[in-house]
Parts: structure tokens; C-alpha cells; sequence
């Protein structure tokens, strides 16, 4: 069984690999660790072999891990689908969501108070299992979030679906990555943020682009 110092240190030497093989510095891809159903322990010993971000799907559960390891040194993200009511508990302990995909729930997060990086969730693969807009809904998001004083929008989030070959989903996230940059010039933005890439398919994801990968498995093991 490999150990989770292992682990970091073979995902770490992919994400270098794919950016070798880019043209990329590697010191511009943020290993996102998904810690969904990963208890606290484990995620204190990640956090002593050097990983700084952390990402969770469920509010309740991380609001219970995050206070718990109680850490101003390390990033919080929010990667999954966030209900309205449950915007309070994120405000304040999320330095990140990547799952924006609709008005009201940014209008909760700068009603607390407090500053957020938002990623807008696109559903590229247009699955109806999976949470997010299409480019109008981000055009009717973007005319907007300027009125907002604590969001601050850094870029763009999906989820390609699961398959075998990593080179069948390349197309979504080069599709990803040229949004963003047609949102940066329709809005005169400098959003650079690409949250793409999963533990099955980071380092495609990387190759085209990738600044965020959200990786679980590969760090940590099968989920029970």
C-alpha cells in the first residue's frame, strides 16, 4: 500500500512531467488535495509533507474537519455544489469556491462579509448528473459580479466525464481554457485561474492549460 508521502511525491513528479512536456513551470499548477470522506488526521499528515490546499465537496463536513485543524496556514477550497442555506458556514473559512453557477449563491457569499475567490462551474460535457452553466449563464454572471464588494471572480471551473482514455476529455478543457480567454477580452478581465483536471485525467488537463487540479484518489486511495 503506498503511503500518502509516496503518493504526494508521484503526483507532484506528474504534474512537473506534464508541464515539461507543456512548456510549463510547474510553480504555476496548484495541487488541489479533494479530502471528501478523508478524516482530519490524514489530511494533518498531508498537511505535514507540504500540501497547502484542500479541497471539499460537502459543507457540513468540512466545516467540521476545518475547525477542527484549525490552520491559517493552508487554503480551503470549496469545489462542490453549495446550497443557499449553507452559504454562512463557507464565509470565513473558504479562501476559494469553484462551483459558482448561479446568482444568488454569490449574492450570499458577499452578504457575509468576507473576501472569496470565485471560479464559475461550467458544464462543458453537458451531463445532466453534473452542476454548472453554459456560456450565456457566465456572460449574465460576469455582467454582474462587479457589484459585489467581496467576490472577487479569478476564473473558471468543470468536471469532464470519467472515461477510460484521458485523451477522449482533452477537447473540453482546451474548450475551458479559450472561454476563459473570450470572457477576459468580452469583460476586459484578467481572470487566470483554470480549474480543470481530476486524479484520472490532471495531467491532459495540465497540457492544456490547467492552473488548479483537483486530485483525491491518487493521494489518498479509493474512496470506502
Amino acid at each position: 500500500m503506498t503511503s500518502i508521502v509516496d503518493s504526494i511525491k508521484i503526483v507532484k513528479e506528474k504534474i512537473e512531467k506534464a508541464c515539461g512536456k507543456a512548456g510549463r513551470d510547474p510553480g504555476e499548477v496548484t495541487l488541489v488535495a479533494v479530502t471528501k470522506t478523508v478524516e482530519a488526521e490524514k489530511i494533518e499528515a498531508a498537511i505535514q509533507y507540504g500540501l497547502k490546499h484542500f479541497g471539499e465537496n460537502y459543507v457540513q463536513e468540512a466545516k467540521a474537519k476545518i475547525d477542527h485543524i484549525n490552520n491559517k496556514e493552508i487554503s480551503w477550497h470549496m469545489i462542490g455544489y453549495v446550497q443557499t442555506n449553507k452559504v454562512k458556514y463557507i464565509s470565513g473559512r473558504f479562501d476559494f469556491i469553484h462551483s459558482v453557477d448561479r446568482w444568488e449563491l454569490l449574492e450570499g457569499l458577499d452578504k457575509y462579509c468576507k473576501p472569496m475567490k470565485a471560479l464559475f462551474e461550467l458544464n462543458l460535457s453537458k451531463e445532466t448528473t453534473k452542476h454548472g452553466i453554459d456560456e450565456d449563464g457566465l456572460r449574465r454572471l460576469l455582467e454582474k459580479v462587479d457589484s459585489l464588494q467581496y467576490i472577487k471572480p479569478v476564473g473558471l471551473m468543470t468536471m469532464a466525464p470519467y472515461v477510460d482514455d484521458p485523451e477522449k476529455v482533452r477537447a473540453i478543457f482546451s474548450t475551458l481554457r479559450k472561454t476563459l480567454e473570450k470572457m477576459n477580452r468580452e469583460f476586459s478581465r484578467d481572470m487566470k485561474e483554470l480549474s480543470m483536471g481530476m486524479s484520472s485525467d490532471f495531467e491532459v488537463a495540465i497540457e492544456e492549460g490547467a492552473t488548479m487540479v483537483r486530485v483525491g484518489t491518487a493521494l489518498f486511495g479509493e474512496r470506502i
